[in-house]
């Protein structure tokens, strides 16, 4: 197939290997392509028609569908005029509530209580057949969270995790998260670009909070509406501090930003703005200026911030300090609650734009936060990690107890489909 549209004049991104461009008439025409699922377009609909035609001619014909509206594995996906693209699961959603044992006659508000990474002793493992269904239903959701329903990602990446030996505690947490989804099952993803060419990065990474003592690293890329690009995964090492644990988490998410960049590069757009957000200033430190800001308790973990620091430097990411209430990546490293959980919530799933979160944001302390990093570029700041853990904690306890700093304008963070979709987001 690749060699068919090669002969057509396309070519492959090297960056994926299913996406193939070409100038015809003046503008791209892009190619995408899953097995033998393909979505075609170009400015010219003549255009399409003619490269669907001599596709047949190789390959047989094709069921073409055209239009604003699309089914795709599962997906109702649809384009808007204003730009954007809303997608919904709700039948396959339905589907994973229906062929669950227990019937969900109940909703939730999250997807997850506060006690979602706790793991007690003791509990009763799941005989077999309930094992195999806790398993059936997490891989399910796991499908459906990385299409669409990110609000519900931290807790299937917590559920992925206990899939070897479930217990009853674990039963109840998947039976929450289908209680949340059976209340919020008409919600969709809403993903626009407000400017293609600047790509904004949130890293967070929420320390020991397994069982064995690793973090949980959190994620997302956006243009503007939505999270396009997410991470929510636990930590494959061990960190010795809250400082080291951020440092791993932006490690570990740094390749996607850049395979982002690259992979938007060869579609022809050019990345004028990189931004990436964090709440922890002495992980800033380490990765700005690598050795000179580290102390005898992180001179360990030199090989990431070597590697940070250097990624920053020819990718031209710039490091903004991000307050810990406003951090997106929050959501995908804790079970958050309340009007925070649905603040963010909003922001994520592209109801409401993300510049209403990052126009909140310190201007002053943003300044502040730029000149002590160039001040210490000739001096060594030590971090003291244990000072940083404990502020970061009591950030976070004051983000939950303070919630007027969450009381977004009703008519923003509860409008409906209708308004969203018409831009007044």
């Amino acid at each position: 197939y690749r060699e068919t549209l090669e002969g057509l004049g396309f070519v492959v991104n090297p960056y994926d290997q299913c996406v193939a461009n070409a100038t015809i008439n003046g503008s791209t025409c892009t190619i995408c392509w899953y097995v033998d699922d393909n979505k075609i377009s170009h400015i010219d609909p003549d255009v399409v028609t003619n490269i669907i035609e001599k596709i047949e001619k190789k390959f047989g014909k094709m069921k073409v569908s055209r239009g604003r509206g699309h089914d795709f594995l599962g997906m109702k996906i649809h384009f808007h005029d204003n730009g954007t693209v809303s997608i919904d699961m709700k039948e396959y959603v339905k589907g994973a509530i229906d062929e669950f044992p227990e019937k969900i006659s109940r909703s939730a508000s999250t997807p997850a209580t506060r006690h979602l990474f706790e793991v007690r002793d003791g509990v009763k493992e799941l005989d077999k057949e309930n094992a195999e269904i806790f398993h059936s239903t997490v891989a399910k959701l796991l499908y459906i969270c990385k299409r669409c329903r990110l609000d519900i990602q931290n807790a299937v990446a917590f559920l992925t995790t206990r899939v070897s030996k479930p217990d009853e505690d674990d039963w109840k947490k998947l039976r929450r998260v289908l209680q949340y989804l059976k209340g919020t099952i008409d919600d969709k993803l809403i993903l626009g670009c407000k400017n293609i060419g600047k790509m904004e990065s949130f890293v967070d990474a929420a320390f020991a909070v397994h069982k064995d003592m690793k973090s949980h690293t959190g994620g997302g890329i956006s243009w503007g509406i939505g999270i396009l690009l997410s991470m929510c995964q636990k930590q494959k090492l061990n960190a010795k501090s809250s400082t080291e644990a951020e440092v791993i988490g932006v490690s570990d998410f740094i390749s996607n930003m850049i395979w982002a960049r690259m992979f938007l590069e060869k579609q022809g757009y050019t990345i004028d703005e990189n931004l990436l957000y964090q709440d922890n200033q002495s992980a800033m430190k380490i990765e700005e200026n690598g050795s000179k800001s580290c102390s005898k308790r992180s001179r360990h973990i030199d090989m990431r911030y070597f590697f940070i620091k250097d990624r920053l430097e020819t990718e031209g990411i710039d490091i903004i300090y991000c307050p810990t209430e406003y951090m997106v990546a929050d959501f995908f490293t804790k079970p958050l609650q309340g009007k925070l959980f649905h603040y963010l919530k909003a922001i994520i799933m592209g109801h409401v734009p993300l510049e209403t979160l990052t126009s909140r944001f310190n201007t002053k302390n943003q300044e502040r936060v730029e000149e002590h990093g160039k001040a210490i570029s000739n001096n060594v700041i030590p971090c003291v990690e244990s000072d940083t853990q404990d502020s970061n904690k009591r950030g976070r306890q004051n983000a939950e107890k303070k919630n007027d700093k969450f009381q977004v304008v009703t008519e923003e963070v509860k409008l409906s489909y209708a308004d969203a979709v018409r831009g007044q987001g």
